[in-house]
């Protein structure tokens, strides 16, 4: 028991372990912090699970994330792709490739909703970005003017063309060139505690939308083209803008936080977000672009197209296999039948067996001398021997049943018959 006493402890010790690492991998999943704030898949405050799960309740509305690691959009007419928290930096030049991605994808009904990170000013200019001034009304809080044409009255100048690499593969496009859309930055305010505070932008559209919104970011939408609608702005910048491209259209807005569990819980717009979605009954939430994908392998196929079945019949051929080399469904041939041997023993061993058969104990002396005597006249044994031999048989065997002494007979026999001895005894004399 004391020996065992350890390796108890250090399986109980192992055990308790391994519960506390499940238990701190099951928290972390159902917090859902595991995953990038704005993902659908995360339930804290970062995340925007809610917003998921309520367009999932409304009947005649599909809602779907998409793990797909290639780069498509659904092919399903009048669609809704929600694509949260984007990089500003990522969508200023794309391949040609993307683009006619996007356009084929609205172009038949579609929707395309992109909203982007917040970010404030300094780290949008983290990326050597030419941030913009002011493009609000005079006395606007948490404004810059840094651009050389400052006047508060003209929109943000676009940014240089950026320099293509002549080691890509291929050449991108400026979205401003495509699309007739750039990004900018203006300031927010800080408070005492060094927290940016949000900022009010407004609603320039007669839709029945809320007449203002707290925005948490600083990136704003510049240089649109007149395609573009403006839906909500700070100052004369767009941060929510609308394009309509065929029968579908795109969104971009430059904040996030209105999608976030945080945000349907204490600023929450029904009306701005049923817009957003737009009038679509399939929602699909991208998720790949936060790296949440999953690779299409062989069990994943099998689930994708449910290829149960499939598995199933070939266990059962399987089966069949080892079944058919292992027994013969035909009965085997009277030639073809294994044959049986008997295991034998040792010559000597047979011999001995065969006399204990066939000899009683009491006639076993007679019956060996007998043969000795055969096998010794034909020897041509001296007389004198034969005879002395005799003599000892005689004698053992005029005695009673229950006195007679094989082994000394045996013994006695084989002294009279030892000639070497004989001789020895009558030189001595």
């Amino acid at each position: 028991m004391k020996k065992a006493l350890p390796i108890v402890v250090i399986v109980g010790f192992f055990a308790v372990f391994a519960f506390g690492i499940f238990q701190l991998f099951q928290l972390r999943f159902e917090s859902g912090d595991v995953y990038p704030p704005y993902s659908s898949l995360r339930s804290d405050p970062l995340g925007a699970m809610a917003f998921y799960e309520s367009i999932d309740k409304l009947p005649g509305v599909s809602v779907q994330r998409d793990f797909s690691a290639d780069n498509r959009l659904p092919e399903t007419p009048a669609t809704t792709y929600l694509h949260f928290a984007a990089d500003s930096y990522e969508w200023e030049r794309m391949s040609e490739d993307e683009f006619l991605t996007i356009e084929t994808f609205v172009k038949g009904g579609g929707r395309l909703v992109v909203t982007f990170t917040p970010e404030s000013a300094e780290s949008f200019n983290f990326y050597n970005r030419v941030t913009s001034p002011t493009n609000s009304t005079p006395g606007q809080k948490g404004t810059t003017n840094s651009s050389p044409a400052g006047n508060k009255n003209n929109p943000i100048k676009p940014k240089k063309p950026i320099v293509e690499d002549e080691d890509f593969d291929f050449k991108t496009v400026s979205i401003h060139d495509r699309w007739g859309i750039g990004f900018g930055a203006i300031d927010l305010v800080k408070d005492d505690k060094d927290v940016y505070q949000p900022e009010r932008v407004k609603n320039r559209t007669d839709l029945p939308l809320p007449a203002t919104l707290d925005w948490h970011s600083g990136i704003v939408l510049t240089n649109l083209s007149k395609e573009w609608q403006k839906i909500y702005t700070r100052g004369l910048n767009a941060v929510v803008a609308e394009r309509k491209f065929g029968h579908g259209s795109v969104v971009f807005a430059t904040d996030s936080y209105f999608v976030s569990n945080e945000a349907m819980l204490k600023d929450r717009h029904a009306d701005f977000l049923a817009w957003l979605v737009g009038p679509a009954k399939t929602i699909v939430f991208d998720e790949a672009h936060f790296g949440v994908t999953e690779t299409s392998g062989v069990a994943g196929l099998m689930r994708k197209y449910r290829l149960y079945w499939l598995i199933g019949g070939l266990i059962l051929l399987a089966a069949l296999f080892i079944w058919k080399n292992s027994l013969s469904l035909v009965p085997p041939h009277e030639d073809e039948k294994p044959r049986e041997y008997l295991v034998g023993k040792e010559a000597a061993s047979g011999f001995v067996n065969l006399l204990r058969r066939n000899i009683s104990p009491a006639n076993l002396l007679v019956t060996c001398f007998a043969e000795w005597k055969k096998s010794a006249l034909g020897a041509k044994c001296p007389s004198a021997r034969i005879q002395q031999a005799e003599v000892v048989f005689t004698a053992e065997n005029s005695l009673p049943e229950r006195e007679r002494n094989l082994f000394r007979a045996y013994r006695d026999i084989s002294a009279a018959l030892n000639t070497k001895r004989n001789s020895n005894t009558t030189t001595k004399t």
